[in-house]
């Protein structure tokens, strides 16, 4: 057993200082625990990173929140508040879209308001096919949220009988029911199948090969969309340094090497220079992929014995930069702003031969719109969908270069200066920056009627090591980070309350409060 600490608290370890990771650690300080993360990089924030740019940081990684009473619970147990912590507004548009000779249309977190916008923009029918889309995706998400999202393994029984009471989703359920099958059944537009099969991209997958379930990520975004005036980064900084305030220890730039078991139990952690971090708990904020492989040692790569990951979710080639916009749509970008292909087919047929997409579908952040007064030079985001788990090719960034903003000038949009090269970060990046994903970006692929029910969960088959993060369950993006570490450390501090982990005996001050969600759980 590691050494008692000097409260005689059980001591946590946590690798990573990812959403899940940071969410974690709160937990479980906030419980009673001492808590040490060790993160490699110098500063917090996993994937959601920036780049610094003339303008101020630009949005390398995720751009907007969803379902924010996730963050407002994390902050809360610190005795602090959100608005507090970080300079955050609800977006008053989900998005903007555009097509090649169409658009744009906006999207809003109004039912009504959407059914106007749809009306307007493909006629009455389609904006009938979206109330009942609307619906079908509401009741989804009802069915799905206690049962899978927010318990610590999809509930089969739970889901059966929730299931069994809503005939309306069975359609969606059906074997083999793809998200962009799903959508022929509410939209004849094309473009409104293009629009919201989108939403498969969002968790990693191709709509042609997601379930149709998936459908319900709609459900999230239309709840409210949130951004956070210097990204996402800025966010992780807020949290770390609240966690710190309520005693965590953070220490950057440290890398962790093996995960030390000793009597069948975590009981240290290694980290570069031959030190040893005593700990009751280990929680593993990364790719799973990266345990299995043994990139933490023995005694983790054990920990998931015949761990079979499907293959990566989709990577991506990542362009942050400050610029002038110019064109005609220069002053029509709103913060989150989409840019569509002419032909799907196009985009989704080389990703699925692990080539970069021909006429790709682009994501553009336009950070500093919707805050006010727009600055002359502003921070951008722009995300071209591509494969992991592949090298880069001679020629690539010029190739991406011109994909991308040639794609844009078409539409009407440019920039000056436009970006160089240094600003762009390709799946060979993610993975050389993040062990284990291959360079996806969202952990497995969601692709498959099972994916799903295939993601490894919080508890290991090593007392004292959990799971965190976008690669594990419930499943990619920040809120569902930030749930992954709630469950690891509710399953933690069960085994440790249980007696299962025999932690050390502890002084009367330092005895554990249980589970920080069991005496009000964050509303919805």
């Amino acid at each position: 057993m590691p050494a008692p600490d000097d409260t005689g608290r059980p001591q946590a370890v946590v690798i990573g200082a990812g959403m899940g990771g940071l969410a974690a650690a709160i937990r479980l300080a906030a419980a009673g625990c001492r808590v040490t993360v060790v993160e490699t990089a110098d500063r917090p924030g996993g994937k959601a990173r920036a780049r610094k740019t003339a303008a101020g940081p630009a949005a390398m990684g995720p751009t907007v929140l969803t379902l924010r009473a996730e963050v407002d619970a994390l902050f809360g147990l610190c005795g602090t508040s959100t608005e507090a912590e970080v300079n955050i507004a609800l977006l008053p548009r989900l998005a903007r879209h555009w097509w090649p000779g169409s658009g744009p249309l906006d999207l809003f977190a109004d039912r009504e308001a959407n059914i106007e916008a749809i009306r307007n923009f493909a006629g009455v029918a389609e904006a009938e096919g979206f109330a009942r889309f609307d619906a079908r995706t509401r009741a989804l998400y009802e069915a799905f949220d206690q049962p899978v999202m927010r318990a610590p393994k999809p509930d089969m029984p739970a889901i059966i009988r929730t299931t069994l009471r809503n005939p309306g989703i069975w359609g969606a359920l059906v074997p083999g029911m793809t998200l962009d099958r799903w959508l022929g059944q509410f939209f004849k537009d094309p473009r409104l199948r293009q629009l919201f099969g989108r939403y498969a991209t969002y968790v990693g997958g191709r709509p042609a090969r997601t379930p149709a379930v998936l459908g319900l990520v709609w459900q999230a975004e239309s709840q409210g969309v949130w951004a956070v005036r210097d990204g996402l980064a800025e966010l992780a900084v807020a949290l770390a340094r609240s966690a710190e305030r309520i005693g965590v220890r953070v220490r950057y730039a440290t890398e962790a090497r093996r995960i030390v078991r000793q009597s069948g139990r975590v009981t240290a952690v290694e980290i570069e220079g031959g030190g040893r971090l005593p700990c009751d708990v280990v929680v593993f904020n990364g790719d799973p992929r990266a345990l299995a492989e043994g990139l933490l040692g023995d005694a983790a790569q054990a920990a998931l014995p015949g761990l079979r990951l499907p293959k990566p979710s989709l990577s991506a080639w990542v362009w942050s930069f400050a610029a002038r916009p110019v064109g005609p749509l220069a002053n029509e970008l709103l913060h989150h702003n989409l840019f569509f292909t002419p032909d799907p087919k196009q985009e989704f047929g080389p990703i699925g031969q692990g080539q970069m997409p021909e006429t790709p579908t682009l994501y553009l952040g336009a950070q500093d719109r919707e805050w006010g007064l727009v600055p002359e030079l502003e921070r951008f985001q722009i995300i071209m969908n591509g494969p992991a788990d592949r090298p880069g090719l001679k020629d690539e960034d010029r190739t991406c270069r011109d994909r991308t903003f040639s794609h844009l000038r078409s539409m009407g949009l440019g920039f000056t200066p436009q970006p160089t090269e240094d600003s762009l970060t390709r799946p060979q990046d993610l993975a050389a920056r993040f062990p284990g994903s291959r360079g996806a970006i969202y952990g497995q692929t969601p692709e498959g009627m099972l994916a799903a029910f295939r993601r490894p969960v919080a508890r290991t088959r090593l007392p004292g090591l959990y799971l965190a993060g976008g690669g594990v369950h419930p499943g990619a993006g920040v809120p569902m980070a930030l749930l992954s570490g709630q469950q690891a450390s509710e399953q933690a501090l069960s085994d440790l309350t249980s007696g299962s982990l025999s932690p050390r005996t502890a002084t009367p001050g330092g005895m554990l409060t249980g589970s920080p969600t069991m005496a009000g759980k964050p509303s919805r």
